[in-house]
């Protein structure tokens, strides 16, 4: 479920387990939930680590020069029990970072008739807390949102709060490799890998494997996905708030879901953006089975737009031409990669992201035309590795492959990964053995294989909580929204039909953000089911008319 690269400050704001705990908390709105004498040691850890974070709370102040944030945005830090079994054993420290609720809202004055505004108090409402996933992603910059239009409304009413999860930046980092030797470029990506490049592959990831065990000792098995659904309730009880106000996108849903099964009376607001189906048998490799597979979908997506602005591009008036094209850079970029660093390992990732997010296509696409036409620096800045983001992207990808791996089992055995994904690349061949190579270290991971835990609440159990969707969505194909609403009883989903960006709350559709600000504002839902118009496509832009003279600059 790979989408931390994605998931970042410069991206739209909105655009495992162990065995599950014995007793579900059920306790009253502001104290740790009471756990009896049946419950898990992890639950009573965590009844633990939440009593003890609701009488210290969060000494909110100046954030680190590190974090980038602005003097009105807040940090802290909040600890929770690296092993929830021995809460007192020892801690870690979560980043925290806040932006007050406004306190008001502005809106259009009708009483002078002058179309003026006036501003209006709004009662607070508690803190939203946002994840936008990963896993491996950090949400410290979440408070800037409140500088959005489409935000607005909701930081007049809440307190905006962003975190790093653990492992995740300075909250107990975790690191696999040397970032210096993290990003390596250039290198290749073959659709059809052969027997040699398998095993060179292969002999990559164990060696990946082995250096997240050498590097994290027994700490590492400590890196999952229940854990981030109990520091969610440690966070809660930090910030003094009675229910927890949470919207996760893509993996922050799955946990996020995790939450509302093992704390559903704590839930006052729960949105789920993009949401990963949660479905035991699907945790985590038949996931990404089934996002390679959806991924080709929204390959055709791009490349149906691009045929439909031959005239601005000129990579081919038909998907298929426009695909003979980009076979043809990646072939060059094989024998000769553009900067000496951007190979067919670099042009995949930089085109994946026109899977996740629509509005990058523009770019993606002047690129594509550049390069043909002989101007290789807007692919070079696009796609090229960024040394100063090595070690934040190093530090994402450990996470990544600590969670999942730790989370569920995987296939030990190479023939099963070869078997599917062959079978799977005859039709879906666009990111299938990419995807695959990023799993593969899961094979020989050493950490304790763990169950992953049924995703269900009862009828009455949790508040209505809101699905957020788009149809065609590749990194969380729809059929995982309709999985989650089947599970979490209340829940209601709103489509974006004909649509694919991943993460849409708070994006570009205003039908869609209607319905989200309706609910944390109101907590009122559709009956069951809603859908959105598609928003717009993005208009095809040149370089020439864009008129940059240095080429197109890197999306993150």
């Amino acid at each position: 479920m790979r989408a931390l690269a994605l998931y970042g400050a410069a991206t739209t704001l909105g655009s495992l387990v162990l065995t599950a705990l014995t007793a579900a908390p059920a306790g009253g709105a502001g104290a740790p939930a009471p756990v009896g004498p049946t419950a898990s040691p992890e639950a009573h850890g965590t009844a633990l680590a939440a009593e003890r974070a609701l009488a210290s709370g969060i000494a909110f102040g100046r954030c680190p020069a590190s974090e980038s944030l602005p003097d009105s945005v807040r940090c802290g830090t909040v600890k929770v029990p690296l092993d929830y079994a021995k809460p007192r054993g020892k801690q870690i420290e979560l980043t925290v970072s806040r932006l007050r609720a406004r306190g008001k809202e502005t809106v259009q004055d009708t009483k002078n008739g002058k179309g003026g505004t006036t501003t209006r108090p709004v009662p607070r409402q508690g803190a939203l807390v946002y994840n936008p996933g990963g896993p491996g992603a950090s949400s410290m910059y979440f408070p800037l949102a409140a500088g959005l239009p489409e935000w607005k409304k909701i930081a007049g009413a809440y307190d905006l709060v962003g975190y790093s999860p653990r492992g995740v930046a300075r909250s107990a980092p975790l690191s696999c490799v040397d970032p210096k030797d993290f990003a390596q470029a250039p290198t290749q990506s073959p659709v059809r890998p052969s027997e040699s490049y398998k095993k060179e592959r292969i002999a990559r990831a164990k060696t990946y494997a082995r250096g997240c065990a050498r590097k994290n000792g027994e700490a590492l098995r400590h890196y999952h996905s229940l854990n981030n659904a109990r520091d969610l309730e440690v966070l809660r009880a930090a910030l003094g708030e009675p229910k927890l106000n949470f919207m996760g996108a893509s993996y922050g849903t799955y946990f996020g879901a995790l939450y509302a099964t093992l704390y559903p009376s704590h839930v006052r607001r729960m949105v789920f953006d993009s949401a990963v189906n949660p479905d035991t048998e699907q945790i985590w490799y038949r996931n990404n089975l089934d996002q390679s597979a959806a991924f080709e979908g929204r390959w055709e997506d791009f490349r149906t737009w691009v045929a439909k602005h031959h005239k601005v591009y000129g990579l081919g008036a038909t998907p298929r031409a426009v695909q003979h094209s980009y076979a043809r850079v990646r072939a060059e970029l094989a024998h000769k990669p553009a900067g000496k660093v951007v190979g067919p390992g670099q042009l995949h990732s930089a085109f994946l992201q026109a899977g996740y997010y629509d509005d990058v296509w523009p770019m993606r696409a002047t690129a594509l035309s550049e390069y043909l036409k002989g101007n290789p620096q807007p692919l070079i800045d696009q796609a090229s590795p960024r040394p100063e983001t090595a070690r934040d992207d190093e530090n994402g990808t450990a996470v990544y492959t600590a969670v999942e791996c730790n989370d569920a089992p995987w296939p030990t055995d190479f023939a099963t990964w070869d078997r599917d994904n062959t079978r799977l690349a005859e039709r879906a061949p666009f990111e299938t053995w990419d995807n695959a190579w990023m799993n593969l270290p899961c094979a020989y991971w050493s950490a304790p294989r763990q169950q992953p835990v049924e995703v269900r609440t009862a009828e009455g159990a949790l508040p209505p909580t809101l699905i957020l969707a788009a149809e065609r969505d590749a990194a969380t194909p729809y059929k995982g929204a309709l999985e989650l609403q089947k599970r979490l009883a209340g829940a209601v989903l709103v489509t974006e039909k004909d649509a694919g960006t991943h993460g849409i709350g708070g994006g570009s559709n205003a039908c869609v953000n209607k319905h989200l600000d309706t609910y944390l504002l109101t907590g009122e839902t559709p009956v069951r089911r809603a859908e959105c118009a598609p928003h717009r496509e993005p208009n095809p832009v040149s370089l020439d008319e864009r008129a940059l003279p240095s080429g197109i600059p890197a999306v993150v």
